[in-house]
């Protein structure tokens, strides 16, 4: 077996193990390679069936291929998606940059406040009607307790300090100091009634070892990470306007390994191309304390 199997393994008894224990689930797809590593493998523990709704939370400011990318895949794949959005945020344009606010405001309107109420189900949702390939207002408003999350230790500073089973307060809010130890693959899921649980079956992989995933298992993803004719490429996706692509000439998923093994990006996060980090410190720390991914 080798590292990758192992990695799967792994991911797919965590996500079974949170369908087992837990009810109320739903996984956030942000359409980046993460999240859609994470739903194939999904399908892959619940043999081609996702028993669980997608989550998108959708800013109004995503790149457009993003979100034909997300309701391609929503209609060739026959899964379960919703999508949240602040709507007063918007029609307020309390936003970076059309607003009177900086970006760490707007990602606490626009993502945080926006999931959380989306979880909770005080917020408006849209979910994906497959037969008439369009988005209709959600019935449903009980709240989703359990939250699947492809979030990686490596990939920015906050996440290496997460669980595979992490709680938060009723509120989505994130207790450092209150972590669950976890320790040879032995995990807590047995937690009091009210806790909000958000699970994290990549934590493990890399970055390296996404995009070798990806290559084996021949998964779709959005064009943006690859070479657009202007020897640049994303390597993180996010909003347009806080959103920027690093030097690249890498035009397929071989390229991007080739890259990363040769170092290219060594001394430069994964993240460098998202502005809101830097306006948080240089991380995710503020802005995940409060509920965000």
């Amino acid at each position: 077996m080798d590292y990758l199997d192992q990695l799967e393994n792994k991911s797919i008894h965590i996500l079974r193990e949170a369908y087992a224990n837990f009810k109320n689930m739903c996984m956030l797809w942000s359409i980046g390679k993460d999240s859609t590593v994470l739903l194939h493998l999904a399908r892959k523990a619940f043999l081609g069936h996702v028993p669980f709704p997608l989550v998108h939370i959708d800013t109004a400011y995503k790149i457009p291929e993003m979100i034909e990318y997300r309701d391609k895949i929503a209609a060739d794949w026959d899964v379960n998606i919703i999508y949240g959005q602040n709507e007063e945020a918007l029609a307020a344009k309390q936003t970076f940059p059309d607003g009177n606010i900086d970006r760490i405001a707007c990602c606490k309107l626009l993502k945080t406040t926006a999931l959380n109420d989306t979880l909770s189900g005080n917020g408006k949702r849209y979910i994906f009607n497959h037969d008439k390939n369009a988005y209709e207002p959600d019935k449903n408003k009980e709240p989703y307790t359990g939250v699947i999350v492809g979030v990686r230790s490596d990939e920015e500073g906050s996440r290496s300090k997460e669980r595979y089973f992490s709680p938060r307060n009723q509120e989505n809010e994130w207790e450092l100091g209150d972590q669950p130890p976890e320790f040879w693959n032995q995990f807590k899921t047995d937690f009091a009634p009210g806790t909000h649980l958000r699970i994290h079956p990549l934590l493990d992989w890399t970055e390296l070892n996404i995009w070798e995933y990806i290559k084996r298992e021949n998964i779709p993803v959005v064009s943006l990470y690859f070479d657009n004719g202007h020897n640049k490429r994303y390597r993180s996706l996010g909003c347009y306007p806080c959103t920027y692509p690093v030097e690249s000439n890498a035009k397929n998923v071989d390229d991007i390994i080739y890259e990363l093994k040769s170092g290219k990006f060594a001394n430069i996060a994964e993240r460098s191309g998202r502005a809101q980090d830097k306006d948080d410190g240089g991380g995710l720390e503020t802005l995940r304390k409060d509920g965000y991914m």
